[in-house]
């Protein structure tokens, strides 16, 4: 039953010396407000945060017993751009809403023939992969890329 499973109700932002485990979960499975998980060392807890939230890779959440379980980010199907004009590759991911990881060299973006094929367009040199997705926050602190509120008035597409 979960009810009778340690909660993790604590979050520490990245990381925590402690961590005696570890879970790994993909982009998606890592916004989460209230979840079962289980652990690498296979004992169960439940999440269960004041609000749905982005867990990045390397976070720590504290269970009510006092063990601390590390995050992971899970490999999964992306898409490594690259290109001599990566700012404005990245500006075309960006308008699209599209979550997408910022390193100097490429940039990561989930696995989309859509926006794959925009790219290409734009002379984006477009591969397949399988690696950890950690995609830069969203600019208001919610850490995914689309998760603000919408206002008609103050904000509109």
């Amino acid at each position: 039953m979960m009810s009778q499973l340690p909660l993790a109700q604590k979050l520490h932002r990245h990381g925590h010396d402690k961590a005696e485990a570890f879970v790994t979960l993909d982009y998606d499975g890592r916004f989460l407000r209230r979840k079962r998980l289980v652990t690498s060392g296979g004992w169960a807890f439940v999440v269960d945060l004041e609000q749905t939230t982005s867990l990045d890779d390397g976070d720590t959440l504290e269970l009510s017993d006092g063990r601390m379980v590390e995050i992971r980010a899970a490999a999964e199907d992306v898409l490594i751009v690259t290109g001599d004009s990566l700012h404005r590759l990245a500006w075309h991911i960006g308008n699209r809403h599209t979550p997408c990881q910022i390193e100097e060299t490429r940039l990561l973006i989930q696995n989309d023939p859509v926006i794959k094929h925009m790219l290409e367009h734009l002379g984006a040199t477009v591969v397949q992969a399988t690696e950890p997705f950690t995609p830069e926050g969203g600019a208001y602190g919610h850490g995914r890329t689309h998760s603000h509120e919408h206002v008609a008035t103050a904000h509109a597409h």
